[in-house]
């Protein structure tokens, strides 16, 4: 059984972007070297609708997997839970 080498990090969020930012609007676009995520926002029943970029990531393919795994491990935990929650408060 192989050794278990994960690292733990200490992860510090600087106070400017502490609040962080609204978000209903993503885009990724894939080249050869790495993914771009672009996040942002439109504001509803707008007449020109425009969606305002408010963060860009770029990673690596490496990442980009590791994060979509993050990602959906995390969404699945959630919909467990409230799930859960949600049984719980229906037999009460």
């Amino acid at each position: 059984m192989a050794e278990d080498n994960k690292k733990q990090y200490l992860v510090k969020i600087p106070e400017e972007v502490e609040s962080g930012k609204f978000v209903n609007a993503v885009s990724v676009h894939f080249n050869s070297n790495e993914c771009v995520i672009d996040l942002g926002y439109t504001l509803p029943n707008a007449e020109k609708p425009t969606i305002k970029i408010v963060s860009r990531t770029n990673m690596t393919h490496k990442t980009a997997e590791s994060f979509l795994k993050v990602l959906s491990n995390a969404l699945l935990d959630f919909k467990n839970k409230n799930e859960d929650k949600s049984k719980s408060d229906k037999q009460e």
